[in-house]
């Protein structure tokens, strides 16, 4: 199962006690999945249709909790690609409180995100990358949605798709956030497990990264030194550096991979790694002139 159906499947199981918040997540999938009419007596008829059977379910139950009032089901199967489509109408004056719902407690925020994801959302595998989405058919609809996930400070967004707009969310944290509070807390502690390793892995690459760059930089400054030395050897013979010049020269010629710490202390005369460097810089100096 995808990680995205694992968060549905936690978030179906999840029914609220107080009776508002239900009203909330079930007015968010009726918004995303269904269809309201209202005829001249006040009468509110609600439509569900749906290829998910999670929806399908967690819909029949919030509806049943909240009002008692019978559903007409049918079960269609698609004998053409095997999928199954799950349609519900109800109908009655009291459904126009789904139909009208004001969400206004933070409690009820929470409810109507969690139904809006479970009706029309998805995340990625976190595992690869990170994004959250909950896709609407108007844009009215994505604006409440991406403004009632911004309550909770997070910084949701708005892109089009289509015909239809996305309300999305791409920060790792930010993600874990909103899925605190669906309270999808079994989805957030595996998010933040392979947000842990992630981290990790990435640590330890920079850390690799960084120690083969200070590697090549060693490794080329000390071919660069040998060079000059070589040169220096070769065109006027090693005799022309000073004796601490001369002196650095012939212990790198004889130890090419020692660090500039182990040829302080190798010298007939040791001096520190600084010490070193300045002599080798002006081993450096002395050949360039001559190449000159």
């Amino acid at each position: 199962m995808s990680f995205s159906g694992k968060i549905k499947e936690e978030l179906a199981e999840h029914v609220a006690k107080a009776r508002h918040c239900n009203l909330a997540e079930l007015t968010a999938i009726l918004h995303m999945c269904g269809e309201f009419e209202e005829d001249k007596n006040g009468i509110c008829t609600i439509r569900f249709r749906s290829e998910n059977y999670l929806v399908a379910r967690k819909c029949f139950t919030l509806m049943s909790k909240t009002f008692n009032i019978e559903a007409d089901i049918v079960v269609r199967k698609n004998m053409t690609n095997g999928s199954t489509s799950y349609f519900m109408r109800w109908a009655g004056e009291e459904l126009l409180a789904v139909k009208n719902a004001l969400v206004q407690a933070v409690c009820c925020k929470r409810a109507y995100i969690r139904g809006a994801f479970i009706a029309a959302g998805s995340m990625s595998d976190p595992s690869k990358s990170y994004h959250f989405e909950i896709v609407c058919g108007e844009l009215a609809q994505a604006e409440y949605v991406r403004d009632m996930i911004n309550s909770f400070d997070l910084d949701a967004k708005i892109v089009t798709r289509k015909k239809t707009f996305v309300v999305y969310l791409k920060e790792g944290s930010q993600i874990v956030d909103v899925l605190n509070i669906m309270e999808a807390h079994i989805a957030l502690m595996e998010l933040e497990n392979v947000r842990i390793l992630k981290e990790m892995r990435n640590s330890v690459n920079r850390k690799v990264n960084c120690e083969t760059a200070n590697i090549n930089k060693t490794v080329s400054a000390a071919v660069r030194q040998m060079e000059d030395i070589v040169y220096v050897r070769d065109t006027v013979g090693l005799d022309y550096l000073p004796e601490g010049l001369r002196d650095v020269a012939l212990t790198r010629l004889e130890n090419p991979d020692a660090t500039l710490k182990e040829l302080g202390s190798l010298m007939a005369d040791p001096v520190g790694k600084s010490g070193v460097n300045h002599r080798l810089r002006k081993i450096s100096e002395i050949a360039d002139k001559l190449r000159g």
